[in-house]
């Protein structure tokens, strides 16, 4: 597979890092950045021997949302930074695309208290900016679903997505689009059940989802009641779901002890250990940032809930060492 096209027409780097979910906490981000030796040119962050990759979800939920679009945004436009899609800036997207004549939808996303929650806070901080909310939006529709870098003879090539890399959704997507963008006709589909274009956006931005038993619910920590959850999209061989389950909030014990069924086994992924190294974000974690697995790092340390804003300095190794890490502590 090659390297996506937009990776082609940058400038050689000698070292990329790798950030987590920013979730709007603009001036942990700022700190994070000059820890690892970048500095303001002309109101950029840069770099000059590395280059920055976001894995997604920098609106939603914190404080300073606007000042952090602005800052990623601007780095990505000078050639700085890279980033893919997050399923929080796929879902502002639809949140705010009117359906087609036709469709039985006013938007994409429906305006129901569930969804209106998730992204109140960026529109209450973008509601006397209404001009670049709209710009924001437009650029939203210009990130990748997924990056492979390929960083030259030594240096491993690398993957990069919101949440899971599905080997043959990408190489179906890829096929049809040539890389990781998408156009305008995939996001009115990603609204429709059952497309290609549905489960492409849930999957590589969303992960793998298996749903809880009829009338099992979960109450997470951030207050949503869920009725699917999380799980592991690395390990070839889990006998029950605890083995699977991938998010801080816990399934219920019955469920946890249960044997995988055959039905959910054929919708499991296993990226295995003989794939290049792959960034993710999206799941929560708390503690001390390692590796996921030899060639997975996830990189989302729940910033916004005063966690760890976490970047991985990757330099070329194909299996990923945890000293690589670094991070900022979210002030409350």
């Amino acid at each position: 597979m090659s390297s996506d096209t937009a990776t082609d027409r940058l400038p050689p780097v000698s070292g990329y890092d790798l950030i987590g979910d920013v979730h709007g906490c603009a001036v942990t981000l700022g700190r994070l950045l000059e820890r690892m030796g970048y500095h303001k040119v002309g109101g950029v962050y840069q770099h000059d021997k590395r280059r920055a990759i976001f894995v997604g979800d920098i609106v939603d939920r914190g404080p300073r949302i606007r000042e952090a679009l602005h800052l990623v945004y601007d780095m990505v436009e000078q050639g700085k930074a890279q980033m893919v899609i997050g399923n929080h800036e796929f879902n502002a997207i639809t949140y705010c695309t009117p359906g087609r004549s036709g469709s039985g939808r006013d938007y994409l996303r429906p305006h129901v208290p569930r969804n209106t929650r998730q992204i109140a806070e960026t529109l209450e901080q973008f509601a006397n900016y209404p001009q670049e909310w709209s710009a924001f939006i437009d650029w939203f529709k210009t990130l990748p679903l997924f990056l492979e870098i390929d960083g030259g003879a030594d240096f491993s090539r690398f993957r990069v997505v919101h949440a899971c890399w599905d080997e043959a959704l990408i190489a179906a997507h890829q096929e049809r689009y040539g890389s990781g963008h998408f156009d305008v006709d995939f996001i009115h589909a990603s609204a429709e059940p059952g497309t290609l274009a549905s489960y492409t956006k849930q999957r590589l931005t969303g992960g793998v989802d298996l749903p809880l038993p009829p009338g099992v619910k979960i109450v997470s920590n951030d207050g949503y009641e869920r009725s699917a959850f999380r799980t592991k999209f690395w390990v070839s061989r889990p006998k029950t779901y605890g083995e699977l389950l991938f998010q801080p909030d816990p399934l219920p014990e019955d469920i946890a002890v249960a044997p995988i069924s055959q039905e959910h086994r054929q919708q499991m992924v296993n990226y295995g250990a003989d794939q290049p190294p792959l960034f993710v974000g999206h799941y929560w974690l708390k503690g001390k940032p390692q590796p996921i697995a030899p060639n997975v790092a996830c990189l989302d340390y729940s910033a916004v809930k005063y966690g760890r804003l976490v970047a991985y300095r990757m330099d070329g190794e194909a299996h990923l060492r945890a000293h690589k890490y670094v991070w900022e502590y979210v002030d409350p």
